[in-house]
């Protein structure tokens, strides 16, 4: 490690150059002048870091050994998130105004507040993770770009940053960001209103009104158009006259459906997210043992995914021992792990910016019983058979895929000795829920994405068919209380789908082999 101060530079200092630069930095000083001034380099492995950072975000001057030069935020390149938003302007008709917001922070109580997340679609369009922050993108054919940006932000306060970090100062949102524009977000309406005027469609996500919001007087529109940023009916109702309805259109289905088919790049991250949370499941398998809480074992993947570089998990995970797993969503993981029970792990991490979602079933002993390999081996034979079709040329949707699901499934149950004498009912108690989902920023991708569409090359979706036998009489008594699913993460191809979570082990063999320490793998 190596240590040198930081020369005593404040960067409202920079803003005649950056003016020199044609830098549009309209209202630098007004945002800028209580900048902290200080920062020192510190080399750790042949890295140099900025501490404290005096950016609101990991940047490549501050994070090196997280971000490459030319990258936006980490695995992501600013051409990436250039292209995205030429691709949307390019798809809207002329005179289109396209505005975004960036998300709120939450709070659990008074001021406490959950750690920050930004909104999906903002961060998709601009790669900026610091709330209180906007960006309008207008159509310009005639430019080089064929739009302009402008981006809002709370800009730099030397107060605030002794309690909460730095905000990123506005010369280096034009420079890392690539606005053509950067201004304070109190800016914001006057501006929107101003270039609303003129633009012939206004595309914005304008919330549903809720009387449980909770009442303040917010100045900037910012706060107007975030779900969390509570106003009286009567205030909202105004701003939403002012923009008017006829020009207004919803911006999330046209970013939803280029969020859907992922890049090559975002490929590259989701499986990066999805490799963690496979190790991540493997090694909890050597962990988990009979007489632990099921809360230990969800903390030791949470701890596990979070060592290797997950911002957070990506759900709250599913911990579920014996006639727990039953239930599809069971998230209170409170209970202790009997000897003899299967356990049903649904987590997966969110790594720079990508969900990732596996589920995984094994013995909590290390060694399945006849009954339990025997059913497993009946749904694991349907979800291989399921991933095979999740290609572009074999032109079916999620839908069709659920179809041959509960086909499938049907006749591998009826097989193991299962009856059905009430048709699709009794099926639909094994088997409640759809087949999959896309997957992506978000963990439940885009709801503007038809599940009767065909699945196209790029996108990401999960196959998790299951079956949880409750104790009922008309299902055989060796599988009752019994719920397996298993879940993989897929790339749909052109002719060729690629298993992104392929090292989580789903053969009998290989979960064995996990779970009694027979691999090589230790459980941290």
């Amino acid at each position: 490690m190596s240590l040198r101060l930081l020369p005593r530079t404040c960067r409202r200092a920079t803003a005649s150059a950056a003016s020199a630069s044609n830098l549009a930095l309209s209202a630098f000083p007004a945002f800028s002048r209580f900048a902290r001034c200080y920062a020192t380099p510190v080399t750790v492995n042949g890295s140099t870091q900025l501490k404290p950072t005096l950016y609101g975000q990991p940047l490549p001057p501050s994070h090196s050994h997280l971000l490459k030069a030319k990258e936006t935020t980490p695995g992501i390149p600013q051409e990436e998130y250039e292209r995205r938003r030429r691709e949307l302007m390019e798809s809207l008709p002329d005179g289109s105004l396209v505005v975004c917001v960036a998300g709120q922070i939450k709070y659990m109580s008074g001021q406490i507040f959950y750690k920050f997340r930004q909104s999906s679609d903002f961060w998709y369009l601009t790669g900026f993770e610091e709330p209180d922050a906007a960006v309008i993108l207008e159509k310009r054919p005639s430019s080089p770009r064929g739009y302009r940006m402008v981006m809002f932000s709370a800009g730099t306060d030397s107060a605030k940053e002794k309690w909460d970090g730095a905000r990123t100062a506005p010369h280096d949102v034009v420079r890392y960001f690539r606005a053509d524009e950067a201004e304070p977000i109190s800016a914001f309406p006057s501006t929107l209103k101003s270039l609303a005027a003129d633009a012939s469609w206004v595309y914005l996500d304008i919330p549903t009104y809720s009387r449980r919001a909770r009442a303040s007087t917010p100045k900037s529109l910012l706060k107007y158009l975030s779900p969390s940023g509570g106003l009286s009916r009567g205030e909202y109702d105004s701003l939403v006259e002012s923009l008017s309805s006829s020009k207004r259109k919803p911006l999330s289905p046209e970013v939803g459906r280029l969020r859907a088919v992922k890049s090559k790049v975002e490929q590259k991250v989701m499986r990066q997210a999805a490799d963690i949370s496979a190790r991540a499941h493997n090694k909890t398998m050597r962990f988990t043992d009979p007489g632990l809480s099921e809360h230990a074992v969800a903390a030791h993947f949470e701890y596990l995914c979070a060592r290797e570089g997950s911002q957070r998990p990506a759900y709250v995970p599913v911990v579920a021992s014996g006639p727990n797993a039953l239930i599809i969503h069971y998230t209170s993981n409170n209970q202790l792990i009997a000897d003899g029970e299967m356990v049903l792990i649904d987590a997966g991490c969110e790594y720079n910016g990508y969900a990732s979602d596996i589920t995984r079933t094994f013995p909590a002993n290390g060694s399945f019983t006849p009954e339990q390999a025997t059913l497993y081996n009946a749904l694991l034979t349907v979800q291989k058979h399921l991933i095979t079709l999740c290609t572009e040329d074999s032109g079916m949707s999620i839908l069709q895929i659920h179809r041959e699901s509960c086909t499938m499934l049907r006749k591998e149950l009826e097989r193991i000795g299962f009856n059905f004498p009430l048709g699709a009912g009794t099926l639909d108690t094994l088997y409640p829920h759809l087949i999959g989902h896309p997957v992506g920023i978000d963990l439940h991708e885009s709801n503007h994405s038809e599940r009767d569409a065909p699945l196209k090359a790029g996108m990401v979706v999960t196959i998790e068919p299951g079956v949880y036998v409750p104790p009922f009489p008309e299902f055989p008594r060796a599988f009752h209380n019994i719920g397996i699913r298993i879940e993989d993460e897929v790339l749909v191809g052109k002719k060729h789908p690629e298993v992104l979570s392929v090292n989580a082990p789903k053969e009998i063999a290989d979960i064995e082999g996990s779970c009694q320490g027979l691999l090589g793998l230790s459980p941290f």
